[in-house]
């Protein structure tokens, strides 16, 4: 039964079903079939109440929504437009400088927001029509925004990484620290692509003419220092107290939300109108996470009930390979998967399938997660069911076409695959940065109880059950 329940998951997912109820309705229709052909026990149900409880008790998922609210608030505050402006004068004078900027600005955006669709859709606002004023390549404009929109999916305080931290049980700071790196090197990896771009094509990414450069010497400087510090003090609020072990994730979250309100009065953008588009999208996208949690929670127990947990694994296992033919299968499933199915959907489907045979095989579950959640940030850059390709397809001009978005898209996605692969032959890019702790063995404990002369007292009073009487009088 295990394997025609996948399979019929999958048809639903393809056919275009919400993910949520598909989820649910085979869960709950299978569970049926088995107890009506006498293979599971009604009492299967009952589990059922106490693992959706469990879900609205986990505080670890309190973080979606309080880094969502936050992004939302610091996008719509200024604070990208501000960045944009302020890096785009910096580096100005420099072929493909606008490139850098929209990079550059992606990368901090992820760090202070952590979600894609407020990077994209500011950055495609913002820098798109500037890009193509001063005669950038629409191919290179429009992937440069994708792509460094999609940054916040690897770049802490990612929503992928928490969901990946409560599906694997593995700490979310753990998964914080192991993915800095590796998000900091794709960052990396995009600035050496427009770099090597604009060197083979110099006209596809001129510098601003100099009537487009407004801001000089200490003007530029002051601009710098108002656009740049309060974000950069924002992230250390939010990431250093969770990297120094002072606040929890969540804690994190809710201090980065109170952060961005403040940074929303300074510029005197915070209104009623505000907070209610924010609190508005907030309660939409984490009502969606839950709602698919719930659904991959009722598809769970009736797969592991039908024994689904156990198919997956002895098919993993057989494998040819070990540990590496393992991760390429794995990886090669969730970047296919990746076209029909956001993040979320992958992360509560595939990750819980995945994660017991990472672990029988002796994969280190936080090294494992980064290389899944940079693997599924191409499921925002897949042409032609990208995400953010959506998002830049819904504010960019008819001046652009959708062809060209598709085609900007390609050499980020095999840049992220790139990544993946590097991350796979260098484990410490990951786990150099998380903490070690230090391994017990169970079977070498002991405890030695004292002898029975070893109590104060005479002779007359070594009976321990006297002993604790007298104790507790």
């Amino acid at each position: 039964m295990a394997p025609i329940m996948f399979a019929s998951l999958i048809l639903f997912l393809v056919v275009g079903y919400p993910v949520a109820f598909a989820l649910g309705a085979n869960g709950l229709f299978f569970a049926l079939v088995g107890i009506a052909l006498g293979l599971l026990e009604p009492a299967l149900f009952q589990a059922l109440p106490e693992r959706i409880f469990g879900i609205m008790f986990n505080e670890t998922l309190l973080a979606i929504p309080f880094f969502t609210f936050m992004g939302l608030i610091l996008e719509r505050s200024g604070m990208a437009e501000e960045l944009l402006d302020t890096i785009g004068q910096l580096f100005g004078s420099v072929r493909g400088g606008l490139a850098y900027a929209v990079i550059f600005v992606g990368a901090l955006l992820a760090a202070t927001t952590g979600v894609v669709a407020a990077s994209v859709i500011s950055m495609g606002l913002i820098s798109l029509p500037i890009m193509m004023r001063y005669g950038y390549d629409h191919k290179l404009a429009a992937g440069v925004i994708a792509a460094s929109g999609t940054l916040a999916q690897i770049i802490p305080p990612s929503l992928v990484l928490i969901v990946m931290a409560d599906q694997l049980g593995r700490s979310v700071g753990d998964m914080y620290a192991g993915a800095l790196v590796p998000g900091l090197v794709l960052t990396g990896l995009y600035a050496i692509y427009v770099f090597a771009y604009s060197m083979i094509k110099p006209g596809s990414a001129p510098p601003l003419p100099p009537e487009a450069r407004t801001l000089h010497g200490a003007a530029l400087g002051m601009r710098v220092l108002t656009s740049l510090v309060p974000p950069l003090v924002l992230i250390f609020l939010v990431l250093g107290t969770i990297f120094l072990g002072i606040a929890t994730p969540t804690e994190g979250g809710a201090m980065g939300a109170f952060g961005a309100l403040v940074l929303a009065l300074m510029r005197r953008r915070l209104s009623l109108s505000l907070l209610n588009q924010a609190m508005d999208k907030t309660a939409k996208l984490t009502c969606f996470a839950i709602f698919i949690l719930v659904g991959s929670t009722v598809f769970g127990l009736a797969f592991r009930a039908v024994n689904g947990d156990l198919w997956v694994e002895h098919l993993l296992l057989a494998l040819p390979g070990g540990v590496i033919g393992f991760l390429v299968v794995v990886n090669l499933l969730v970047f296919l998967l990746a076209f029909f199915l956001d993040f979320f959907e992958l992360a509560f489907i595939i990750v819980p399938l995945l994660a017991p045979v990472a672990e029988k095989l002796g994969i280190d579950l936080v090294w494992f997660g980064v290389i899944l959640a940079i693997n599924m940030q191409t499921s925002f850059m897949h042409p032609p069911f990208g995400f953010a390709l959506f998002y830049l397809r819904s504010v960019a001009s008819r001046d652009l076409r959708t062809a060209d978005i598709y085609r900007g898209a390609v050499p980020f996605v095999i840049m992220q695959l790139m990544m993946v692969g590097a991350v796979i032959l260098f484990p410490g890019l990951v786990t150099g940065n998380v903490e070690k702790h230090q391994k017990v063995d169970i079977e070498s404990i002991r405890i030695e109880a004292p002898a029975g002369d070893a109590y104060p007292g005479n002779s007359s009073s070594d009976d321990p059950a006297r002993m604790f009487n007298d104790d507790r009088r």
